[in-house]
């Protein structure tokens, strides 16, 4: 799957409600649910992001087939650290992020820069 069929599939979840482990366009998305919607992969049953451990997580992240990049392209998976104990994804766009915004209750489209620290960057791998 190419970065722009991940951007294509990730703007077409734009104003999927905002639901706490949702993983369906239709009644929600986290953002693991976005990220399994826009990559095309199944999520881990054990995930925690609230635990702020980043190595596990990009753990999981690998053990889907992803790949670690030093440099974030469009359709890329950002792993952002949103607040203290907090991890966030979101997919990398041309000009911002696309992501499952708690406070927007929604799946929104930023344009500019990341608001947070972006802890690491993921890409499908060649068979992705």
């Amino acid at each position: 799957m190419s970065g722009a069929a991940v951007v294509a599939a990730a703007r077409a979840a734009l104003g999927a409600p905002f639901q706490l482990h949702g993983r369906e366009v239709a009644t929600g998305l986290d953002c693991v649910g976005l990220a399994v919607v826009a990559l095309g992969r199944g999520a881990p049953a054990d995930y925690r992001l609230r635990t702020g451990d980043a190595a596990g997580t990009a753990a999981q992240l690998r053990a889907a087939g992803l790949i670690e990049v030093a440099e974030a392209a469009p359709g890329d998976l950002l792993l952002c650290r949103s607040a203290p104990g907090q991890l966030h994804l979101a997919i990398r766009c041309e000009d911002g992020i696309i992501h499952a915004d708690a406070i927007a209750r929604r799946v929104v489209e930023r344009p500019g820069p990341v608001p947070w620290p972006v802890l690491s960057c993921w890409r499908l791998g060649e068979e992705g």
